[in-house]
This record gives C-alpha cells, sequence and structure tokens, in this order.
C-alpha cells in the first residue's frame, strides 16, 4: 500500500520514544541478510481443535544440515491449559530497538487465539528447550480493555508489544482493537483512541518513518471459529477494509474498502527499507498495491467441491529482506509462488511449485480447464511422505535461500477442507531458491512430520527464527 505522508526523522518512533544505542537484531534490513544461517525454528504446534485432550505447545525444530538431530522436533513444550490455539507469534524486542542497549530479544509472544492468553517463552536461557516466563490472563485483558481473540504482536521501538486482537468476550468483531503491553508483559491499555477501532482485526504493520500503521480484516471470531461459511459473508461478519492509523499517535485517518476483489486481506507487508512508503496486502484473491491489484489468482472453476469455482485463498505472504522478492501462498490451489518485485508495481512471476492442495492428483477434486477438460497438479513426496493440506505460513532465511512451509490454518478450516490434518497432522518443508534468476524447489531432505508427535498428529502453524526474521522485525 503507498502511503502519501511526510517523511520524518527516526529519531523517536516507538509508543513512549526511541532508541539512541545499539541492541538486539541488525542496524538494517541488508544487514540481516548476511547475518548466520537458521539452525532452529520455534513452531506453534496445537491440539485444540482436534479432538485431543492435549495442550498446545512450542515445538523446537533442528534445521541444521550438519546436526544428527536435522530436520527432526527436539523439544516440545506445552502449555498450562487446554483450549488455546496458538497461532501467531512475535518477539518483545526486535530490530526496531537495535538501537537500544538495554533491549533483549529474549521472549517470544504467544497470543492464544481461542482463549485469549498471551503467553511469554524465554528462549535465551536455553535456545533449543525454551521456558514458560508468564501468561497474560484473557479476563483481566477483557476487564481493563474488553479485548479477546489476540492475534499478531509486534515488538515497537519503546521496548512496549502491540497485539492485535479480534473481537470481544462474545466474539463480535465491534469489541476489536489493539492490546498495549509493557515490556514485562503487563497490560497497559488499548493502543486506539477511543472511537478509532478497526472495523474488523487481523494482522498489522507499523512504518515510523511515514507515521503510519496499517491493519487488515478477517471476521468476526463469532464466524471464523465455526469455519467459513457463506452465509457469514452475506450477513456482513468478514471484512474487505484497511485501517490505516497515525502512528504512534492511534488515530484512524482513513477507511479503505478493498471490494470484492479484495475480501478478506489478511496479511499486510511494508517494503524493508525504512524509508520506502510503499507495502502489499495479501487479500483472499489478489494482492493489492496502492489499492491496485497488482497479483491476482483467478478461481478454479472445479468438480466435486462444495462450489462450482475454488479461490486460491491468498493466506500468507512475506517479502525478503532485500525487497527483492515477494512470496505467496495459495492454500487451497496448493502452491506457492515467487515473484520478482524490483518493480513494485509490476511484479514479475519467477518461481511457482505445487506443494499439496485440493487439485492434486489422486485428489477427487479436479479442475476445469476452459476447453472443457479437467486438470490436477503433480505434487511430489517427500522422504516418501504424501504432502498433506495446502501451503499456509511461510518463513524465509535471512539470505533469502530457504523458504520454510507449514499446512495448518486454523483448526475449525483445517477440519472443514482439509479434514485430513486431524487425523495425519502436519508437517513443515522448505524450498531452495534462486535468489538470482528466481525460481523454487523442493530440498528433499527436510520433513517434519507432526503426524508423528508423541501424543499424536498436531497442527504447526506459525514459524520463528531466534535470531528474528522478515516477518517479525520492522526497521525505524
Amino acid at each position: 500500500m503507498v502511503t502519501n505522508t511526510e517523511v520524518v526523522a527516526p529519531a523517536s518512533n516507538g509508543v513512549d520514544g526511541g532508541c539512541c544505542k545499539s541492541g538486539p537484531g541488525y542496524a538494517t534490513p541488508l544487514a540481516a541478510m548476511s547475518g548466520p544461517s537458521e539452525k532452529l525454528i520455534y513452531v506453534t504446534a496445537v491440539y485444540s481443535g482436534t479432538g485431543r485432550e492435549k495442550p498446545d505447545y512450542l515445538a523446537t525444530v533442528d534445521v541444521d544440515p550438519n546436526s544428527p538431530t536435522y530436520s527432526t522436533v527436539i523439544h516440545r513444550l506445552p502449555m498450562p491449559f487446554l483450549g488455546d490455539e496458538l497461532h501467531h507469534s512475535g518477539w518483545n524486542s526486535c530490530s526496531s530497538c537495535h538501537g537500544d542497549a538495554s533491549a533483549d530479544r529474549r521472549y517470544l509472544v504467544l497470543p492464544s487465539l481461542i482463549s485469549g492468553r498471551i503467553y511469554a517463552i524465554d528462549t535465551k536461557a536455553d535456545p533449543r528447550a525454551p521456558s514458560l516466563y508468564k501468561y497474560v490472563d484473557p479476563k483481566e485483558i477483557a476487564e481493563k480493555t474488553g479485548l479477546a481473540y489476540p492475534h499478531t504482536a509486534h515488538c515497537l521501538a519503546s521496548g512496549e508489544i502491540l497485539v492485535s486482537c479480534l473481537g470481544d468476550e462474545e466474539g463480535n468483531a465491534k469489541g476489536n482493537g489493539f492490546l498495549l503491553l509493557d515490556s514485562d508483559f503487563n497490560i497497559k491499555n488499548r493502543w486506539e483512541k477511543e472511537g478509532h477501532s478497526p472495523l474488523f482485526g487481523y494482522d498489522f504493520w507499523y512504518q515510523p518513518r511515514h507515521k503510519t500503521m496499517i491493519s487488515t480484516s478477517w471476521g468476526a471470531p463469532k464466524a471464523f471459529t465455526k469455519g467459513f461459511d457463506l452465509q457469514h459473508v452475506a450477513d456482513g461478519l468478514y471484512g474487505s477494509h484497511l485501517h490505516v492509523y497515525s502512528w504512534p499517535g492511534g488515530e484512524m485517518k482513513q477507511l479503505i474498502d478493498l471490494g470484492e476483489t479484495g475480501m478478506l486481506p489478511l496479511e499486510i507487508r511494508f517494503l524493508h527499507d525504512p524509508s520506502k512508503d510503499t507495502g502489499y496486502v495479501g487479500g483472499a484473491l489478489s494482492i493489492q498495491i496502492d489499492f491496485q491489484v497488482v497479483i491476482q489468482v483467478k478461481p478454479l472453476k472445479v468438480e466435486n467441491w462444495i462450489l462450482p469455482e475454488m479461490p486460491g485463498l491468498i493466506t500468507d505472504f512475506l517479502i525478503s529482506l532485500d525487497d527483492r522478492f515477494l512470496y505467496f501462498v495459495n492454500w487451497l490451489h496448493g502452491d506457492i509462488r515467487q515473484y520478482n518485485i524490483e518493480d513494485p508495481k509490476n511484479p514479475v512471476l519467477t518461481g511457482q511449485i505445487w506443494v499439496g492442495g485440493l487439485l492434486q492428483k489422486g485428489s477427487p477434486v479436479k479442475a476445469v480447464g476452459e476447453d472443457g477438460n479437467t486438470f490436477q497438479y503433480d505434487v511430489p513426496q517427500i522422504k516418501g511422505k504424501s504432502l498433506r493440506g495446502g501451503p499456509q505460513m511461510i518463513q524465509l532465511s535471512l539470505d533469502g535461500k530457504r523458504l520454510y512451509a507449514t499446512n495448518s490454518l486454523f483448526s475449525a478450516w483445517d477440519r472443514q477442507f482439509y479434514p485430513e490434518l486431524m487425523d495425519k497432522g502436519s508437517h513443515i518443508i522448505q524450498l531452495d531458491v534462486d535468489t538470482e534468476k528466481g525460481g523454487l524447489s523442493i530440498n528433499p531432505d527436510l520433513f517434519v512430520d507432526f503426524g508423528d508427535e508423541p501424543d499424536g498428529p498436531a497442527l504447526a502453524h506459525e514459524m520463528r527464527y531466534p535470531g528474528g526474521d522478515c516477518t517479525s522485525d520492522i526497521w525505524i
């Protein structure tokens, strides 16, 4: 999304102030690209909604090719309660605090989408075996702010943590907004000014030099927690808007309706260069910039499905740290794509690979071409295992050469669209990326099977590296 806002000096860009010394993360996105290769990945693993009476957990996965435990889960940290539905994750501190010597990237922030708890996980004492530091009680959050259903967490240059919340305790979207926590996870208040709450909540990204934060829309919790129902769309329980806020003031300056082509605008990413005023939003059907569709995934005519046409359903995307490539997934169609965005308004497709989806060979669902003939996609096996579900969350290595993907969206939606995940669980795969000419290929040596977990098949979702990544670090 291109914003026409005044560029200001980045001296004080947090809610309570700026940074001035050296601290965590990297000074610039390009400096981060020269950081060490990832050896561990933290991934949220879910039992909530699967029918198994087990707590969700944080899995530590070994992704060091030189390690004897490569491509395996080496530690599991169970949460102390049942029914959380761990989902997205963030850090207490990141590159936005690179100038603050007192800041420390220590705690992984785990909002629980269903229970409303927000866990702080200590990764510093033993990065291979993180431990629970504390959690924020959902009743306290509701009593002090009226918020529930926490989703996205971002660290701020002030040392505070900002969390988007998708509704109130009753699951109404009208109660959604932004929760502000201090550096020790104590509740401060709602971030947005009174009367400036978004219509719907989901993701957000801030760009301090342009004094702008933009948030996106999913739907009312009382709708999406029951699975996807077209009647809920007709009833106005899903969003198509972007909410443009002043930063750090919290005043909504603009409400943008993206229309039918922008329905379900989920993830939002600005370019990493903090001087740039350009960003993208990924809707179910398209990627937009400057409120214009620049990448459109056309629905496919299909047979043997719940609807006559199947959208791609873009559920996640990210941008490489050098702002050269954009990657996104089509959770239903089953492909991952790479686009060159050196000309931001004219993306060029440079890589595409099918790694699951409802249209893979052997599925009862078939796509229908313009000539009337049906077709399906070839999806390879990895280590003799078939790829289940569709590609969902992705994470890119700092140098941009390895792309990881999980395949669980949300337990209620997984059960509806990919019921086999309930019995067989999730997995993590890794693609090798050609950063010169473009292109994607499967790494045949990495397949982390969450169908083989000790307490039964689990659903794997968001991934984080201990040293930060391109979807959690923001530069000021």
